[in-house]
């Protein structure tokens, strides 16, 4: 992963930065197995065997494997004073008491198995975690009614990259923040709703003040954050405009270009990075570019990084043989460029550190004055990743109770991902497309 900044936009958003991607590929893994259904079938039940018959009371440790609530369990005393258990183990605090001798703990995430056999040896009868449930409804529609989704959005999101199978599993999280350091907030009615502008905070980095506005003088590149950000987020199923990779989460604008000439720096990124991870982003999009390498904004990647936070970043248009920064970076994941057709696209840049490709060209996206149009670039490449890596986030936490980390979520696009070009990892395709129907259904690196 390393990175730069550019693109290639209608007859402007041509930009001083760019998107970078990169990696080497691995086998592709099976397609996700077709939906089934369950068939109906005679049993040998009767009413006596089926409601009627005393159950015996459980012992033993309980299934972990379902959605449960991080950090807590429920445990049957069977008569063990509760101040005894929980004496006999540490990191084990009692919360409450509950009818038939239950009792419900805190213990530490991630912990909960391991306290409950500690639990178990310490004379509990049974342990079991604190089970989610939730309403039987059919979920939401995994198909989005946006009217250009259908029409020009469906070709690259679902038929190269799988999104509709994935948006069965996820959505997103509301509570995910998505930085996106860039040119700037400018509203649209499509992104109604997701645009996070948190008071208090500096948000226009360039200009040191609270208002992220996009009013840079270019009109060449004035939209360009509304453009990336409608890619991974616009307002998604509600009958207007287009879809973005994720439906939920809050997009967090952080202005990197100075008003006064658009102009962006190592100085104003570092910052934004810096603030971004303050704030509580766990994934930072930056279609922009520089140069090859940049050491003083490489501290500020990496601190990110060991947070938690995941990186993503365009390759760059240039077309040649080297990948900008801070795609270039070892802390980010670098994205290039395809065309509908899965050829890399002419002016999405090569090098061995791209990690990924996702389509480029003709990309639908969002402009200043509640319009929207087709641009290219690995500036909207990258946001596709970021998306994609957002909506995996999301569904492992919604199934772990905490987030993966960066080297996991890297991990899993990779290895899910569709090698194109030379077998393995290349120069122009990284380790391949970022396919998100796979990204869902992979149970070995991904979901363990």
């Amino acid at each position: 992963m390393r990175g730069m900044k550019g693109l290639t936009l209608r007859s402007g958003l041509a930009l001083s930065l760019l998107l970078l991607g990169a990696c080497v590929q691995s086998p592709p893994p099976p397609p996700p197995p077709q939906a089934t259904t369950c068939t109906p079938r005679a049993t040998t039940q009767t009413l006596a065997t089926q409601s009627l018959g005393v159950r015996e009371t459980p012992r033993g440790l309980a299934d972990f494997s379902y959605p449960h609530v991080p950090g807590e369990l429920l445990v049957l005393t069977d008569g063990v004073a509760p101040q005894s258990l929980t004496a006999q183990v540490a990191g084990v605090e009692p919360l409450e008491a509950l009818r038939g001798g239950v009792l419900r703990v805190r213990v530490s995430p991630g912990q909960e198995r391991v306290k409950a056999e500690a639990l178990l040896r310490a004379g509990a009868r049974w342990v079991q975690p604190n089970y989610i449930y939730e309403p039987l409804q059919i979920s939401a529609p995994s198909v989005p009614n946006d009217p250009l989704y259908r029409s020009e959005q469906r070709p690259q999101l679902n038929n190269l990259m799988g999104l509709e199978s994935a948006w069965g599993r996820s959505t997103g999280d509301p509570s995910l923040i998505i930085a996106v350091v860039d040119t700037g907030y400018l509203p649209h009615p499509d992104m109604e709703g997701r645009w996070y502008l948190p008071q208090g905070f500096n948000l226009d980095v360039a200009d040191d003040d609270q208002d992220p506005t996009d009013d840079i003088p270019s009109s060449n590149e004035r939209g360009h954050g509304l453009a990336v950000a409608s890619v991974l987020g616009a307002a998604t199923n509600n009958a207007l405009d287009m879809a973005g990779v994720t439906w939920k989460g809050k997009v967090l604008p952080l202005k990197v270009a100075r008003s006064s000439d658009g102009q962006m720096t190592t100085a104003t990124v570092r910052q934004a990075v810096d603030l971004a991870v303050n704030l509580g982003a766990k994934v930072i999009n930056l279609s922009l570019g520089g140069p090859a390498s940049d050491s003083v904004l490489e501290n500020s990647l990496r601190n990110a990084r060991s947070q938690g936070v995941v990186l993503v970043a365009a390759a760059g248009n240039d077309g040649t043989d080297w990948i900008r920064y801070p795609a270039a970076s070892p802390s980010v994941i670098a994205v290039g460029a395809v065309d509908n057709s899965k050829n890399k696209a002419t002016f999405s840049n090569c090098g061995p550190e791209l990690d990924l490709v996702t389509p480029g060209k003709g990309v639908h996206v969002l402009f200043p004055g509640g319009e929207s149009d087709t641009l290219s670039g690995t500036s909207f490449a990258s946001p596709m990743v970021a998306g994609v890596a957002a909506l995996y986030m999301s569904a492992y936490r919604a199934a772990h109770g905490d987030w993966p980390r960066p080297d996991q979520v890297e991990q899993c696009l990779i290895q899910t991902a569709e090698d194109l070009g030379p077998q393995g990892h290349d120069t122009g395709y990284g380790f391949g497309l970022v396919r998100a129907d796979r990204v869902m259904a992979d149970a070995t690196h991904c979901f363990p």
